[in-house]
């Protein structure tokens, strides 16, 4: 990992070197997301990948991740539009969202998707009036602790549930192939997946009585990065994960979704400071990226690694955005040399979830990214 990131940060400074772009700007390598969609699913037999587009949906990202031939996941028919432009063939997208849009459910109809995620009698409805004999897939709702951002709460359903809504579906005219879950996002529990593919095991059992065939699991994303704790590598998350699915579901076809293990590490943040302040104890840094039009994960605990180009002394830091609002601070107790006021500050590990959040609030501009 220290040789990865050593090449990288030698990359994105040649960049700026021979580029005069006004900071922030989003820097996207190519060498990370080929190692990264080149390691992703292969501890795992049986496995197709379908990169999650909300993570980072940047056309040129897409495009780049699209000639390794790898499948998507969408949620929503701007999702869609993006693939649409790129011609992404329609048995290369998949949409796990269990709640969708009417728009979205007439567009992917006419595009020719096949896959839908499900966990509702109303989702059950709306899938076979307007994608009558698709495939589809229940979602379980499985254990997220240890997760940065648990996703157990708004969707899913428990084991009995899950087989009823399977025969539902099978009723009401659809092809249902499969189950899903997610063990939630920057995922540091290894049991959270064997929970999970344990359930789903047990879901796969009872809907084999009722004559259903189980022919597709998908475990969803969850793999973490490291941004400043350590967490497991891919390759310990997909052995442990393997040897399970190879007892329960040994003939499955494995889906997953990856989203911040593929852009995460890839992606770094050209910042600029804009104002340094001294507020009783706390030494307070300002910079023209925050909350709102970038690191919206700095709220709910993700902590980024910053680097400054300074000598001087080191100090404890209070790192905050441009805006307005109180609510737009990124970290405290940043341990970093003193830097000069209009100096560069990158921002490591930024790929994912930072761009597809940002907004203008308070006129401040999102960053552009540049895929180098």
């Amino acid at each position: 990992m220290g040789n990865m990131k050593n090449s990288l940060m030698d990359r994105i400074l040649n960049w700026i070197a021979c580029h005069d772009d006004e900071p922030p700007f989003l820097l996207v390598d190519r060498e990370i997301l080929k190692e990264k969609i080149s390691l992703i699913g292969r501890g795992i037999k049986n496995s197709r990948v379908f990169y999650a587009v909300k993570a980072n949906p940047d056309i040129e990202v897409i495009k780049y991740l699209s000639s390794f031939q790898i499948g998507f996941e969408i949620a929503s028919e701007g999702e869609l539009a993006i693939l649409k432009q790129l011609n992404i063939e329609a048995e290369r997208i998949i949409t796990s969202n269990p709640i969708k849009t009417f728009k979205f459910l007439r567009e992917a109809a006419e595009y020719g998707i096949d896959y839908f995620a499900f966990d509702s009698v109303a989702e059950v409805d709306k899938l076979a009036k307007y994608l009558p004999g698709k495939k589809v897939y229940v979602r379980l709702s499985v254990p997220n602790e240890g997760s940065e951002w648990p996703l157990s709460k708004k969707f899913g359903v428990e084991i009995e549930e899950a087989v009823k809504l399977l025969i539902y579906a099978r009723k009401k005219g659809l092809d249902p192939v499969g189950i899903t879950f997610h063990v939630g996002s920057q995922c540091s529990n290894v049991y959270n997946w064997h929970i999970a593919i344990d359930k789903a095991h047990q879901v796969k059992e009872q809907a084999f009585k009722e004559g259903i065939e189980i022919k597709m699991l998908n475990i969803g994303g969850g793999y973490p990065i490291q941004y400043l704790k350590k967490v497991p590598d891919i390759e310990t998350i997909e052995l442990k994960i393997n040897s399970l699915l190879q007892e329960y579901f040994p003939e499955t076809e494995i889906f997953i979704e990856p989203g911040r293990a593929v852009i995460g590490d890839a992606g770094v943040f050209v910042s600029k400071i804009i104002g340094k302040a001294k507020r009783g104890n706390e030494n307070w840094l300002y910079i023209d990226v925050g909350v709102f039009n970038g690191l919206m994960e700095s709220i709910g605990g993700i902590r980024y690694q910053y680097i400054v180009g300074s000598r001087l002394e080191e100090k404890e830091w209070t790192v905050a955005g441009p805006s307005c609002d109180s609510m737009d601070v990124l970290d405290k107790s940043v341990l970093l040399s003193e830097p000069d006021v209009g100096s560069l500050i990158l921002i490591l590990s930024a790929g994912a979830y930072t761009i597809s959040y940002a907004s203008e609030f308070n006129g401040f501009s999102i960053p552009k990214t540049f895929l180098i």
